[in-house]
């Protein structure tokens, strides 16, 4: 099969689908793999390590695009990329198309095969290609509200640690998964009193029993996110509804009555925002001041680290890389219902339900399309 790896444009995305580690492995199985140049040398991955490990550099992404298959991302596609993806192309990237009206209907016309990191289940329920650059964004998340809590940048100057006779910062994180699990240990590493929410009570459960009294733990609900919201320093936005938008959970009107310089981190951005108030920020620009609350919404947190990033990402998704180029798509998709549930469109229908829903679209189930 025919591989093509284009250079991310996303702003500061220095991420790249492949490492030339994964470039050897598609090059042993037989497979051509296309590198843009320059795709990695931002991350200290040079374009004679893709070379020597059996790459072919393009210059022009264009091209890429034209020859290439099978087409292996980091972010979603920008409107120029998707205006190059072809009906016999298959894309197999992060797409997030839920809050993305406009991707979702120009993938949709392009007729290509679109396969998202983020829906690829595991036999243990899990999301094996979330979980990578959840872990990231969550520890991501106390480094960047540490920051922006500091006076300099519009916070109310609280160190998340406190010192001997000054208390530390209250730190709320609502959801108990990757993210928040990883929030939560990075804060209480750096001594902030931590408290976490979720719906499930056998998470509260195994998280009381892993980290003990260090961790606050509490059930949602509206009144306990309020409670915690008001009293905490820091709140980190932790909710997931895989492929679907994720709900608001503090209002304009909780917004207004939460501490002057705290600091919430939405890092359920890519899937619309958990707090109604959140909009997409950048690396450029990751905060803005609303209701005299700092927010941190930037939509590609992992790019920042994005050397750690790229590996942590790349041995997650290689296993799925080789088994789409080894089999080809349709047969790999077909025996793997792991891979099967991230097939979002294929030939220009809505296989992924809670994507379909969000904008209208007929769903069609992707066993259905694949039979077809």
């Amino acid at each position: 099969m025919l591989i093509g790896v284009p250079r991310e444009i996303k702003n500061h995305e220095y991420r790249v689908g492949l490492t030339p580690a994964g470039v050897r492995e598609l090059s042993k199985g037989g497979h051509q793999v296309l590198i843009e140049t320059d795709a990695g040398t931002e991350i200290g991955l040079s374009n004679e390590d893709y070379r020597q490990a059996g790459a072919e550099l393009v210059d022009e992404v264009t091209d890429l695009f034209k020859r290439a298959e099978l087409i292996i991302k980091v972010k979603e596609p920008l409107t120029q990329e998707r205006a190059l993806l072809r009906s016999d192309q298959t894309l197999f990237t992060y797409l997030h198309l839920a809050p993305d009206a406009e991707q979702t209907r120009e993938l949709v016309g392009s007729g290509a095969t679109c396969i998202a990191y983020e829906t690829v289940t595991d036999t243990a329920g899990g999301l094996p290609l979330l979980a990578p650059m959840s872990e990231v964004a969550g520890r991501m998340a106390i480094q960047a509200a540490a920051h922006a809590l500091e006076k300099t940048q519009g916070g109310m100057g609280v160190l998340i640690g406190g010192v001997p006779g000054v208390s530390p910062a209250n730190v709320a994180v609502i959801g108990g998964g990757v993210v928040g699990i990883n929030a939560a240990r990075m804060a209480m590493g750096l001594g902030a009193n931590v408290t976490i929410l979720d719906k499930s009570i056998p998470r509260l459960k195994a998280l009381d029993e892993q980290f003990g009294p260090q961790l606050k733990t509490l059930y949602t609900t509206s009144e306990s996110i309020e409670q915690a919201a008001l009293s905490a320093d820091i709140v980190i936005g932790a909710v997931l509804l895989p492929g679907a938008k994720a709900p608001k959970l503090i209002s304009r009107e909780m917004l207004k009555q939460m501490k002057n310089g705290s600091v919430l981190v939405d890092v359920s951005i890519d899937q619309g925002g958990c707090f109604e108030n959140s909009r997409p920020t950048t690396h450029d620009e990751p905060i803005y001041i609303d209701e005299g609350v700092i927010h941190y919404c930037v939509a590609n947190m992992p790019g920042a680290v994005a050397r750690t990033s790229t590996f942590a990402l790349t041995n997650a998704t290689l296993p799925f890389v080789l088994a789409l180029a080894n089999k080809g798509v349709n047969n790999a998709l077909k025996e793997d219902p792991h891979l099967l549930a991230g097939l979002n469109v294929y030939r220009r229908q809505m296989t992924y339900q809670a994507v379909a829903e969000a904008h209208g679209y007929d769903y069609v189930s992707p066993e259905t399309v694949l039979r077809d």
